[in-house]
């Protein structure tokens, strides 16, 4: 079974980047509006997302941190790490001082990224 956890809404700003003889690193800040039914809140600052292309490969590693309430209402934050080697083969790890979502942290995650006018829409599912 296959269970949406959250989806983040988020709005790119203007990327850093540079080129080598080898590889090409792309650093894009952003920030983020997460919704669903385990927690709703907004990024702390900004995170970043890291794309490398490099030997003929590509990875992307996003890392933000977001503050909200968890399903039963109590304020927490959550770590998002967000490795991947395409937009939609990604693989998120959790952290987060929530009791009501601890089992995330330990829970199998994938993600999938959509590209839409002006960033990305990030869903991070759960699989049992």
């Amino acid at each position: 079974m296959t269970e949406l956890i959250v989806t983040i809404n988020v709005t790119t700003y203007d990327a850093y980047m540079f080129d080598s003889e080898n590889s090409r690193v792309v650093m894009i800040p952003f920030s983020g509006v997460a919704e669903g039914n385990y927690f709703a809140g907004k990024t702390i600052a900004d995170g970043i997302d890291t794309q490398i292309t490099a030997g003929g490969s590509f990875t992307l590693s996003a890392r933000y941190m977001l503050e909200g309430t968890d399903r039963s209402g109590e304020k927490c934050r959550l770590f998002i790490e967000n490795n991947g080697t395409s937009l939609d083969n990604c693989v998120p790890k959790i952290y987060t001082d929530s009791k009501e979502l601890a089992f995330l942290e330990s829970a199998r995650l994938t993600a999938d990224v959509e590209c839409v006018a002006n960033g990305v829409v990030v869903r991070i599912y759960m699989h049992s």
